[in-house]
């Protein structure tokens, strides 16, 4: 994974409407980036086709926007997973060109399918005119503490940087279990807050959630120079209060 999207993780935030931020636009050659950009991201899985879309009508989302990046996937084990961690990847990296960002997870596009690949999510998007629009203070965003979403002592600086993870109406569906070798990543499910999230969907949005903190993970741990081996899992049983997502065996020598 591109190490250089670690430092905007600071700096990225969702524009929930795109107002106040200048008459400058995405332009083609622009948008041919982020194409060739999506093109070279690290899958979470390997073996799962996925492909993006830009448009600039077509959907639902109506917040201003100047463009929507469509996801589409095939569907198999942990491909919802793979769309957060790799659509993260992309977020980070259209921070990095003051390029504005939404999930909209609530969105349609006009198509739902893409040469034979299903629509999974979108995100919004729209050019930025001045680089102190974005976030100025990470830390002053609303997120859980520490202590309800890491158990353990270890990598508590890290910790604090992955709390912060955008999450579907910031649900923010994650635990884990620090040990000095080891890290266990949990989807916590709890009947409560799901802001406008249809009750049948939020199954669905957390595991996108799911793999959009797993890159903000592994962006920590890369930054820290912690190897790692990564195992991933595929949930025994959606209606438990913790399911185990992902094992990471610290290397230490």
């Amino acid at each position: 994974m591109n190490k250089d999207l670690y430092e905007m993780i600071f700096k990225r935030k969702s524009f929930h409407l795109f107002r106040n931020i200048g008459e400058d636009h995405l332009t083609a050659e622009e948008l041919k980036d982020i194409e060739k950009e999506f093109s070279k991201l690290k899958p979470l899985v390997d073996d799962i086709k996925v492909k993006i879309k830009i448009v600039k009508d077509s959907t639902t989302c109506k917040r201003g926007q100047e463009y929507c990046i469509l996801f589409y996937s095939e569907k198999k084990d942990n491909y919802l997973q793979n769309i957060g961690y790799l659509g993260e990847q992309l977020d980070l990296y259209l921070v990095s060109k003051n390029i504005g960002t939404l999930w909209f997870g609530i969105g349609k596009p006009d198509e739902k399918q893409l040469d034979g690949l299903d629509f999974v999510i979108m995100i919004a998007i729209a050019k930025v005119d001045k680089e102190e629009k974005f976030r100025k203070d990470m830390y002053k965003s609303k997120r859980k503490e520490i202590s309800e979403i890491w158990s353990g002592n270890s990598y508590l600086d890290i910790t604090n940087i992955v709390r912060f993870s955008p999450s579907a109406c910031n649900t923010q569906p994650w635990r884990v279990e620090s040990f000095d070798d080891e890290l266990k990543v949990y989807r916590y499910r709890k009947e409560g807050k799901r802001g406008i999230m249809p009750k049948d969907m939020v199954l669905y949005y957390n595991q996108i959630d799911i793999g959009i903190f797993l890159c903000f993970l592994e962006l920590c741990l890369d930054k820290n120079n912690i190897s790692y081996n990564r195992e991933l899992y595929i949930e025994e049983n959606h209606e438990s209060e913790n399911n185990l997502v992902a094992y990471y065996k610290i290397k230490t020598s």
